[in-house]
């Protein structure tokens, strides 16, 4: 893939608890220079990214229960209603990874479900953290978010005990239709990782490490 191919797929990350108001301003100015897909920021940041992306064609993505996945969905909902109103055009959310592996693939939709209705439209992509599922827990689990709504499913938080790999990523693939897609984070550092998880259906790649990806890219 070209240089600016992969960067139009990369959601250019920076969740760490450490990040201040200036790493933010320095991650935007990354993101319109190299023409990242997204900046990807905690909820306090995405008014500050707004601002600093406004007429850029950079969307802002924040994330919502994240890490854990582990809030009430009402909490979900609040969360992305805010995101929204300060600017936040994707929201990546954590599904309630315990009720996955109860088997309550129900509450999981419902939980999604009401972030999605919160996004009023904006693009919802689902964490379902491949790490702790089983291959029957990962396909039940994207088959809510497509009943849910979601436009996407999401291999990882990057928080987790594992990230992305191609064998998740094809196989979340396999279990949404044509017109959803999956967003593969977690991990990811370089050109040729980025470029196999594509290769096994990925559409999007969250990474911090954005620059040097697309360093290397041909």
């Amino acid at each position: 893939m070209k240089k600016m191919e992969i960067a139009g797929m990369i959601d250019h990350t920076l969740l760490k608890a450490t990040a201040t108001e200036e790493d933010i301003k320095k991650l935007c100015e990354e993101a319109k220079e190299y023409g990242f897909a997204s900046v990807c920021v905690n909820p306090v940041h995405v008014a500050l990214a707004a601002q600093e992306l406004a007429g850029s064609g950079v969307n802002v993505c924040t994330v919502v229960g994240f890490p854990l996945g582990a809030t009430t969905s009402a909490v979900k909902a609040f969360e992305t209603e805010d995101a929204v109103r300060n600017g936040a055009e994707e929201i990546d959310m954590v599904i309630s990874i315990g009720a996955a592996k109860e088997g309550r693939f129900d509450l999981v939709e419902q939980d999604i479900a009401a972030v999605v209705a919160a996004a009023k439209g904006r693009l919802v992509k689902v964490i379902i953290e491949c790490c702790y599922l089983t291959e029957e827990e990962k396909t039940q689990a994207c088959q809510a978010a497509v009943r849910a709504g979601a436009d996407y499913v999401k291999t990882s938080t990057g928080f987790g005990s594992g990230g992305a790999t191609t064998h998740d990523v094809a196989l979340m693939k396999a279990a949404i239709p044509a017109d959803r897609k999956v967003k593969a984070a977690g991990g990811i550092h370089t050109y040729d990782e980025a470029a196999a998880m594509v290769e096994a259906g990925a559409s999007r790649i969250g990474a911090s490490a954005g620059i040097r990806i697309v360093s290397e890219a041909e």
